[in-house]
């Protein structure tokens, strides 16, 4: 295959407009958190044609289509491992009808089909047959097979040090080390005198400046709020407006944090976005050849950074969405981003994307047939509920009808390891917080009216998910917060949040939820003021309000200007939808 390089861009993807700016190639608005059931979890590469039919034939057996569960996603393992005269095939052995057989019996039943691919050379689980450089021949194929949902996963990217990919593509993402720059004829300018911006870049002790770039995402350690990148800016004056030229000292690497790729701008105009000659090593420094530039009389500001992380993952969602719109111009595609939230797709994956995944996977435990696969409610990594939730949780600002969704990857709803009252609360977190409500159970197991079937058909809790306004629940109460509960990221599970949630004409939902393995014994509540504050006029607030408990299916009268329980049992959660009465 021949060499691969980023595109160049086009000025409204540059960094400085990702969230400013609207949509690219018509991405559509306005789609809900998608319902449905996807293989992975349930068969990982294990999945047939023949499971997919019956977990197709259970969902509309269950009644779970009559509640939104439409979309039936083959995940990674469907495809031959090499491409058929340049394009995807189906594996014969697994597959044998034919991706446009399945989807015909699909849409036949009513329901939608879903399919996986990947923006790398290669899927996760090996096969290279990924959609990069093959974006326009794929979106042919996917319309053929009248695809309606396509999740598209981040492994062996050839443009970042992303899962399975050489470490050494982090060149394409970080900048070098730099040591310093040259405006015209004057003195060098230390690193040490420039602004440093973002929490990823750091200063070493002699001075250079390393770091430059977007920080990885994929793990849990950080929030997902604030400045993710760094910068390294300088002001210069400039005692008359004027053409001269600019030069940076540098040494490259290839390396997380020290990569070949410099984007310079001055004064807001871009003047340098690509590799620097390579250096000897890290601490033999070079100088670049000039650059032009103009000057403006007085301050000017020169920035030095790399947002390839970002605008490189954005371009390569987008190609594809662009030959997908071309072939399918009056296909409703749900286009899912599985790029684990690497590049901290919550500022660019609105403009291409209906969800975006925050996390790397939430189990590495999946199952096959007989096998349930493994659930965990907490874990130091990505792979359990708490995990996910405590960064979903505070990630409202990013979702919504014109946007799309945060995901915080499917439902281990089913799946072994995970108690009853863990399984009821990871279902309901998601409701609340508009997650994709995307099963991942072999759904033979399941019996109408048995707990499972209870829990994933819950009527008012998909309801809440579903609802037409499309607002994520924000966190205003959490135990373990001093302040600021719905921005303050906390990992530590020994707490109590409350969640709420507005929804049409002025009704909300409030959800209390212990995340710990002990009772919780106390005042947990909300007032009407507090509600009244994040909210305004998106809920009606009257001091008189029917709570209907959507677990017990009961409701009671409540007047009064707080909403609060005294007890929680371990991991339990009281969710209520609040009726406005007055």
């Amino acid at each position: 295959m021949k060499a691969l390089k980023p595109d160049k861009l086009s000025k409204d993807t540059c960094f400085d407009s990702f969230v400013e700016t609207g949509t690219l190639h018509g991405k559509q608005k306005g789609h809900l958190p998608a319902m449905g059931w996807n293989s992975w979890n349930a068969f990982g590469s294990g999945n047939t044609e023949e499971l997919t039919r019956a977990m197709a034939d259970a969902i509309c057996d269950l009644g779970l289509d009559k509640l939104g569960y439409r979309y039936v996603v083959l995940d990674d393992g469907c495809y031959k491992p090499e491409r058929v005269d340049g394009k995807l095939a189906n594996e014969e052995v697994k597959f044998p009808s034919g991706f446009k057989a399945l989807a015909d019996y699909l849409h036949g039943k009513g329901l939608l089909f879903g399919m996986y691919n990947d923006v790398g050379t290669n899927l996760c689980a090996g096969a290279a047959v990924g959609t990069c450089g093959h974006e326009e021949e794929d979106a042919r194929s996917y319309t053929a097979w009248e695809v309606d949902f396509l999740k598209v996963d981040n492994c062996y990217y050839p443009f970042d040090n992303a899962t399975f990919s050489n470490p050494e593509n982090a060149r394409y993402v970080y900048a070098p080390v730099i040591k310093s720059i040259t405006v015209g004829s004057g003195k060098a300018i230390p690193a040490k005198e420039g602004k440093l911006t973002g929490k990823v870049g750091r200063r070493r002790k002699d001075g250079p400046v390393l770091g430059l770039g977007t920080f990885d995402g994929t793990g849990p350690k950080y929030s997902p709020l604030g400045n993710r990148s760094s910068e390294l800016i300088f002001t210069v004056n400039s005692a008359k407006e004027q053409d001269t030229t600019l030069k940076v000292t540098y040494a490259t690497g290839k390396r997380e944090g020290v990569g070949e790729w410099l984007q310079m701008s001055v004064n807001g105009t871009m003047v340098q976005d690509g590799f620097l000659p390579e250096t000897a090593t890290e601490e033999k420094f070079v100088t670049s050849e000039p650059i032009k530039i103009q000057l403006r009389k007085g301050e000017n500001e020169i920035r030095l950074m790399n947002h390839r992380r970002q605008e490189n993952t954005l371009q390569s969602y987008a190609k594809l969405l662009k030959y997908l719109r071309k072939y399918a111009p009056d296909r409703d595609i749900i286009y899912s981003a599985c790029e684990w939230g690497k590049t901290q797709p919550q500022n660019w994956g609105h403009r291409v994307c209906d969800s975006w995944r925050i996390l790397n996977d939430i189990t590495f435990r999946v199952g096959r047939d007989g096998d349930p696969g493994h659930g965990d409610w907490v874990s130091g990594y990505t792979n359990s509920v708490t995990s996910q939730y405590n960064k979903a949780v505070i990630m409202d600002r990013f979702a919504g009808l014109e946007r799309g969704w945060n995901d915080p990857d499917m439902l281990m709803v089913g799946m072994g390891g995970l108690n009853h009252s863990q399984t009821k609360t990871h279902f309901a977190m998601w409701c609340m917080m508009n997650a994709p409500l995307m099963l991942g159970l072999d759904l033979r197991r399941v019996k109408k009216g048995d707990p499972l079937h209870r829990i994933i058909a819950n009527e008012e809790l998909i309801s809440i998910n579903q609802d037409p306004l499309g607002i994520q629940a924000k966190r205003l109460f959490c135990s373990a917060c001093e302040s600021r509960p719905d921005t303050t990221y906390v990992r530590k599970n020994d707490r109590v949040d409350i969640l709420v949630k507005p929804m049409k004409d002025g009704i909300f939902a409030i959800s209390f939820i212990n995340l710990s393995d002990h009772p919780m014994e106390g005042r947990f509540e909300v007032s009407e003021a507090l509600i009244r504050k994040a909210f305004g006029e998106k809920v009606r607030l009257t001091g008189l309000y029917r709570v209907r408990d959507v677990w017990n299916r009961k409701s009671e009268v409540l007047e009064g200007d707080c909403f609060g329980v005294s007890s929680l049992k371990p991991f339990e959660n009281i969710s209520w939808l609040v009726i406005p009465m007055a």
